[in-house]
């Protein structure tokens, strides 16, 4: 029987070649967007669940204030009261949430590696990562100790054992107590250890912010009480005691600073579900859960795209097997064999998409890897059953509804030839053809908005103009001597030829400044962005004041007292005039104690972080006030002329005069800033590419639906030929009812991509406004292919032998 069925599934597949292929193609595509989805879904949601302590483990963050920021730091004394006084807190383990990018030694062996990390001792209790050779508990409790992966560990010592011996990291060495396997993926890879949490002398450094914290909970403990606790360590120690040293009362004091609120995010959803910040405080970066749930969301709709087109070509094809069934039944086949054999062939045709579809995801694997930035691969045993389970759904749900049908045709009518005058199922079909006009009309729609919103980010004007300059990494480790070695490499490279301004200032373009800090002024408290600067940087940079003057070196008062704010923090202080005004700082350090400074100009807002994100308030001070050489980088602006040059001659000064170690790694700052949009950018291509997907599938459907139902209306264009009707108005008669359906499914479509693109541009700071044109274009897009597709085959078909359809049947 089953070889019966595949004779008669072959002769159909080649008597419908091009619809054989169409079903199979649609398919295909269907199968493999979801594959696809499934990989990065995967990939996404296995961060840390190899951690054994994931449940039990949290990273400690905290909303400050009445700014709202939230912060992936801790102050040292937060974290041990918590521990000395929480009972249910069984390990707390400070560490850097970050990376360094360091040079590594051992005797002449020197290597640069990114993913650094300084820890104390209980980094292994909350990351309990594979130990392969050397101690296995309380690896980082002596101060200079370190902990290396197995890949470094070969690449630095070779054939050699590497338990006992000492490296060289910034300056210091340490002892190598461990060799550890990493374990992937992991919301930390590091692949160095070092031992260097320092403590305060005093216990009273509660303000001070400084590292990460996780914790891990006795198995048991409620989650909720911990934070509960917490909490109320924070208000105990921070609140009670700044109020009381404040001299307010404690309800004045939160009403005007604000109040610390503690939040703990579970290691196991940490990565896609923690806190949102407006940096990554995990290294190995959060997860893009919005990404993530549209690329999943839009793979199901191609995937129900691809099904629906299936089971419409199945059912309007049935036409042509309407006999074969009738006689089947005449010679006693059951409905169920009926079924079977139609399921059977569905099964075939699913395998053969399956194929299809996992080569489609092989040869473009790279790209999307490269696309996401990820190393997905076609296998693991998860994937595998998941693929199982896809060929089932796709099978139950492509083939059940057409076998159905076609086994219901009653057998009289079929082998009187009378079913091709039978309305049965056109409905159904014009109900899928009108789901397929929806879906895309959302994706025209999607595409339109998301490419809108991405070109106006890449086109608004920034405040700043990072044209032609390059932030060059200034690795110098000998703090005391960082400011005068900057100011002497400054000096050298102007006179490279090329080189046309040289400046600095602590932070980044993209990823905002170093550092923050609080200050009250009238009774508002604000907590704004600190911008340490070389003279010059404004210019260099072309960010322009808009009242009072610049800092500068004619100036003398410029290095001690003096310093600009930005337009927000001036509307945030309600400063109407706030040239001369006196604001009283909150740094506070061991030399300097509520320092006053003198407001001498108001820079004009401009973006250091991505449109995301607000302007936030800013203050700006010369680097030589307070000394703190938080700066990184070096800005200098090249000429567009003879650049390569340039660049070899700065590359060839910083190998010899900075510092031999590291190497030469700049960045122009426009591609810098262009980072905090990136996430956008893939969306917006990942729209464009899903948008051509579904374009094709619903063009498949509609020339092969159209065929079907004008070929199922020969005879009748025949009869009104030869009483003389006209081509056009054939043509108009035979394609009005697809613009109907069109116009339908459109406005089906409109409403869910209104609402669902007006929540994702609720993410942007900064956004354009949803117009009536993204909607416009999507109807004439619609109706202009439909038209193209639906008139093409429609002259096709007006232009037939009368005779020979007359003298049919």
């Amino acid at each position: 029987m089953i070889r019966n069925w595949f004779k008669i599934f072959i002769y159909h597949l080649k008597q419908n070649k091009l619809f054989s292929f169409l079903n199979i193609s649609g398919l295909s595509i269907g199968i493999a967007g979801i594959i696809f989805a499934i990989l990065y879904w995967n990939n996404e949601n296995a961060y840390d669940q190899w951690n054994p302590e994931k449940e039990n483990s949290f990273q400690v963050l905290n909303q400050i204030g009445m700014t709202g920021d939230i912060w992936a730091t801790n102050s040292i004394p937060f974290g041990e009261t918590c521990k000395a006084t929480i009972p249910e807190i069984e390990t707390i383990s400070f560490m850097n949430v970050w990376y360094n990018g360091d040079v590594v030694k051992f005797g002449n062996k020197k290597l640069f590696d990114k993913k650094i990390m300084v820890s104390d001792n209980g980094f292994f209790d909350i990351f309990p990562f594979e130990i392969l050779k050397g101690a296995r508990k309380d690896i980082l409790k002596e101060k200079f100790s370190v902990a290396i992966s197995e890949e470094q560990a070969d690449l630095l010592f070779r054939n050699e054992d590497p338990i006992g011996k000492s490296i060289t990291y910034n300056n210091e060495s340490y002892v190598v107590k461990s060799i550890y396997r990493i374990s992937r993926p992991s919301s930390f890879e590091p692949n160095y250890v070092f031992s260097g949490i320092r403590r305060p002398e005093s216990g009273d450094e509660w303000g001070n912010f400084s590292f990460g914290l996780f914790i891990k909970i006795k198995k048991g403990a409620d989650p909720a009480v911990v934070l509960k606790k917490m909490q109320n360590v924070d208000y105990i120690n921070r609140t009670l005691k700044e109020a009381k040293s404040s001299g307010k009362s404690l309800k004045d004091f939160i009403k005007e600073y604000g109040q610390t609120i503690v939040i703990i995010d579970q290691l196991k959803t940490a990565r896609l579900h923690g806190t949102k910040t407006s940096g990554n405080n995990l290294p190995e970066g959060k997860g893009n859960l919005q990404l993530l749930y549209i690329m999943v969301g839009l793979s199901i709709l191609i995937l129900a795209l691809s099904l629906v087109n299936y089971i419409n070509l199945a059912t309007a094809s049935a036409i042509k097997r309407a006999k074969e069934v009738g006689v089947r039944k005449i010679v006693g086949a059951t409905k169920k064999q009926i079924i079977a054999q139609f399921i059977f062939e569905t099964a075939i045709l699913v395998t053969t998409a399956i194929l299809f579809a996992l080569a489609i995801v092989e040869l473009s694997l790279p790209y999307y890897n490269s696309f996401l930035q990820k190393t997905l691969t076609l296998n693991g045993g998860e994937f595998y059953l998941q693929l199982i389970f896809i060929f089932g759904l796709v099978i139950v749900l492509a083939g059940i509804f057409p076998a159905i049908y076609i086994s219901n045709f009653e057998t009289l009518k079929v082998l009187k030839g009378n079913f091709s005058r039978s309305k049965s199922g056109i409905w159904i079909r014009n109900s899928m053809l009108i789901f397929q006009f929806g879906i895309a009309a959302f994706f025209i729609i999607g595409a339109l908005i998301v490419n809108n919103q991405v070109n106006y980010m890449m086109n608004k004007d920034l405040g700043f103009s990072g044209n032609q300059v390059i932030r060059i990494a200034f690795n110098y480790q000998q703090e005391n001597t960082k400011a005068q070695k900057y100011y002497t490499t400054k000096q050298e490279i102007s006179k490279i030829s090329g080189v046309q301004e040289v400046s600095t200032f602590a932070g980044t373009f993209g990823n905002s400044t170093n550092s923050s800090s609080g200050f009250t002024h009238n009774g508002v408290f604000v907590q704004p962005r600190n911008v340490e600067m070389d003279f010059g940087f404004l210019e260099m940079m072309k960010i322009k004041m808009v009242k009072g003057r610049n800092l500068s070196p004619k100036f003398a008062s410029d290095t001690i007292d003096n310093w600009l704010i930005n337009e927000t923090l001036a509307k945030k202080l309600n400063l109407k005039d706030p040239i001369n005004t006196v604001i009283t700082s909150g740094w506070g350090n061991d030399e300097k104690e509520n320092l006053r400074f003198k407001v001498v100009g108001v820079v004009q807002d401009f973006h250091i972080t991505g449109l995301q994100n607000k302007v936030p308030p800013m203050v700006f001070i010369n680097m030589k006030t307070l000394k703190w050489n938080n700066f990184q980088h070096m800005y200098v602006k090249v000429s567009p002329n003879n650049l390569s040059e340039t660049l070899t001659k700065l590359n060839a000064y910083w190998a010899k005069n900075v510092n031999p170690d590291y190497p030469f790694d700049y960045e122009f700052v426009n591609k810098g800033f262009a980072k905090t949009y990136q996430e956008q950018v893939k969306q917006k291509d990942l729209f464009f590419i899903l948008n051509l997907v579904v374009i094709i599938i619903a063009v498949f459907g509609l020339f092969a639906l159209a065929s079907f139902s004008m070929e199922r209306r020969l005879k009748e264009i025949a009869i009104r030929k030869t009483l003389g009707a006209e081509t056009d108005v054939l043509l108009k008669e035979l394609s009005k009812q697809y613009i109907v359906f069109c116009f339908i499914g459109f406005a089906i479509g409109v409403v869910p991509a209104y609402i669902l693109l007006q929540k994702w541009l609720e993410d942007f700071a900064f956004r354009i406004g949803v117009s009536i044109v993204p909607f416009s274009i999507a109807l004439v897009s619609l109706l202009v292919l439909t038209l193209i597709i639906v008139l093409t085959k429609a002259y096709q078909v007006t232009k037939i032998d009368i005779l020979r359809y007359l003298k049919y049947e």
